[in-house]
């Protein structure tokens, strides 16, 4: 519980950050669907697979991520009957601002626990969590038993 509380804590602080950097409109969820986006699901129907949603909350996702001007719907270049999605110039200024500051939040941890500490604790959930980077788009894990959505 104090891991998935470290988490919460970095994404709230996060948050409240990117309002004040005058994003105020940026949840996580949509920092998700961005990443997704970004790597691939250019449709409501990828987006609703990689994120373990439904298709009609995926839709919605993409629907205010269009409105705020995050992403936009391209025609494939493959076939141009075809809309794709694509993350904006200003949705991967959310996405490095994001990154930003959690660097930053990383910062604020060293100091307050010690660097050397904060580099055990990282080293040491490197050895419990194992070597592949944790995925960011799939917010959905929690819901899943035994790699079967629910």
């Amino acid at each position: 519980m104090l891991l998935l509380g470290g988490f919460r804590t970095l994404v709230d602080a996060a948050t409240a950050e990117l309002a004040r950097r005058g994003h105020e409109d940026v949840r996580p969820v949509h920092d998700f669907a961005m990443r997704a986006i970004a790597d691939g699901a250019d449709t409501a129907a990828e987006l609703s697979r990689r994120l373990s949603i439904a298709k009609q909350s995926a839709a919605k996702t993409i629907a205010v991520l269009e409105e705020r001007g995050y992403v936009a719907g391209a025609t494939d270049p493959r076939d141009a009957r075809r809309k794709r999605l694509v993350v904006t110039e200003l949705g991967f200024e959310v996405l490095r601002t994001g990154e930003a500051i959690f660097e930053e939040l990383r910062g604020q941890w060293a100091q307050q626990i010690g660097a050397p500490e904060l580099e055990l604790l990282e080293k040491q959930l490197a050895a419990l969590v194992g070597a592949v980077p944790v995925r960011f788009d799939t917010p959905g894990w929690i819901t899943r038993d035994l790699g079967e959505s629910i």
